[in-house]
C-alpha cells in the first residue's frame, strides 16, 4: 500500500506569485475571521437571496451591521473570493456559496474558531514543552482535551463533538459488513467516546456484546445514551488507562474496533495499545484501525485538512500526536507483531480501514 498519488504537487510559480501566496498566508487569521462573520452575520446569505447583488449599504440594513463593518468585512472576502465587486455592487461568488451550503466546511469553520483559534497562538510553546499548552491556556489546566470534553463552554463543546462526529458517523454503514463478516459474538470498543458506534453495532447484530473502553467522563456520556438505547444489557462499559501499558485489556473479544483513536497517542503508544489489544482478541480475532491518513488521499484538500487537523493533537489535544501517514501506521502494526489481512479505501470521508491479525495467525 503507497500513496495515492504525489498530494501538494505544485507547478512553477513566479516570483510574484510566489510572493502573493506567502502574504495570503501572512493574513489568513485576517480573512478566516471576516469569512466567518460574513457567514455567520447573514451577509452571504443576503447576498446569495440577491441575484443582481447589493451595495455596501443595502447589506447594511439587511443584515443590521454598521456600514464600516460591513465595508470592512467585504473587502477582505473580496480578497480571498468569497465575494466579487462590480460598479460598486457585490455579489456572491462559488466560493462564498461552499460556505452556506457546505456542511463539512461549516463543521470545519465552527470547530477551529471555536477550538483551536485562540490556542494555535502557542503551539510553538506547546511543540517545545510537548504539552498541550493552547488547552491549558484557554480551557484549563488538562493533562488533554479528553477529560475536558465534556465540560467544554459553549459553543466549544459542540463544535468539537460536531466535528468528530460528522468525520466518524458517516463511515458506519460503510464499515458494518466488514466487522460483522464472521458474525463476532463480542466486541471492545476502544475510545468508543459517546457510545454511537457500540449503539450501531448493537443494533446492526442483536446477538453481539459491546464492551466500551474509555475514560470516565466519555463513559458517563456513552451510559446515559446506552440507556437510551435500550441496550444496557447487551454494551458495557470499562475504565481503562490506556497510557499505563502494565494494564491489560479485557481478553476474549471477537473484535477490536478503534476509530479515530490512535491518532491521539504518540508512536511508541500506539505500539504499545496495538500490543494490548492483539493479547486481548480470540485466536481468530480481529482488530481494526478505522483512520484517514493524509498520504493515502485522492485530492489535495482532504490530505490539507488531514495534514493541518495535527496541529490540533499539538496545541489543544495532548502534545504529542498527530495525523498519521498510512506507511507511519503500517509500521506501528510491524512492531506490534501484526500484519494488515485486509485493507478497505475510499470510506466516508477519507478513511482507511485496516483490517490487523497476529503475524503468526496468519496462513
Amino acid at each position: 500500500m503507497t500513496s495515492k498519488k504525489q498530494l501538494f504537487s505544485q507547478g512553477e510559480k513566479t516570483a510574484q506569485e510566489a510572493i502573493y501566496d506567502a502574504q495570503k498566508i501572512a493574513f489568513a487569521p485576517m480573512t478566516f475571521q471576516a469569512v466567518r462573520i460574513a457567514w455567520k452575520r447573514g451577509l452571504l446569505k443576503a447576498l446569495d437571496k440577491n441575484k443582481d447583488g447589493l451595495t455596501p449599504k443595502e447589506l447594511s440594513s439587511s443584515v443590521n451591521m454598521s456600514l464600516y463593518g460591513v465595508r470592512v468585512i467585504l473587502e477582505s472576502c473580496l480578497s480571498v473570493n468569497v465575494v466579487s465587486l462590480k460598479e460598486g455592487v457585490y455579489h456572491i461568488t462559488k466560493t462564498g456559496k461552499v460556505f452556506l451550503y457546505s456542511e463539512m466546511t461549516q463543521v470545519n469553520m465552527n470547530y477551529n474558531h471555536d477550538i483551536n483559534y485562540l490556542g494555535l497562538f502557542y503551539l510553538e510553546e506547546s511543540i517545545d514543552k510537548s504539552s498541550p499548552e493552547g488547552l491549558k491556556k484557554i480551557f484549563g489546566n488538562y493533562p488533554t482535551i479528553y477529560p475536558a470534553l465534556t465540560s467544554l463552554p459553549e459553543p466549544a463543546k459542540t463544535s468539537w463533538f460536531e466535528f468528530d462526529h460528522y468525520y466518524s458517523d458517516i463511515t458506519f454503514p460503510s464499515i458494518l459488513p466488514h466487522i460483522f463478516k464472521d458474525s463476532p459474538k463480542t466486541i471492545m470498543d476502544i475510545g468508543g467516546n459517546t457510545g454511537k458506534f457500540s449503539i450501531v453495532s448493537a443494533n446492526y447484530d442483536s446477538n453481539v456484546n459491546v464492551t466500551i473502553v474509555d475514560i470516565p467522563e466519555q463513559l458517563a456520556v456513552a451510559k446515559t445514551e446506552i440507556t437510551k438505547a435500550g441496550f444496557k444489557d447487551r454494551i458495557d462499559t470499562i475504565h481503562i488507562d490506556m497510557l499505563d501499558h502494565s494494564k491489560p485489556l479485557p481478553k476474549g473479544k471477537d473484535v477490536i474496533w478503534m476509530s479515530q483513536f490512535l491518532d491521539c497517542f504518540g508512536d511508541n503508544d500506539i505500539i504499545a495499545i496495538l500490543k494490548r489489544a492483539a493479547a486481548a482478541i480470540t485466536k481468530d480475532g480481529k482488530i481494526f484501525i478505522l483512520e484517514t491518513y493524509w498520504d493515502n488521499q485522492e485530492l489535495d484538500k482532504a490530505a490539507f485538512c488531514i495534514v493541518n487537523t495535527s496541529l490540533y493533537f499539538t496545541a489543544m489535544a495532548n502534545g504529542t500526536s498527530r495525523m498519521y501517514r498510512l506507511s507511519d501506521m503500517l509500521e506501528f502494526i510491524k512492531q506490534a507483531n501484526l500484519k494488515v489481512s485486509n485493507t478497505i479505501e475510499n470510506i466516508g470521508m477519507g478513511h482507511t480501514l485496516l483490517e490487523v491479525v497476529p503475524v503468526v495467525s496468519l496462513k
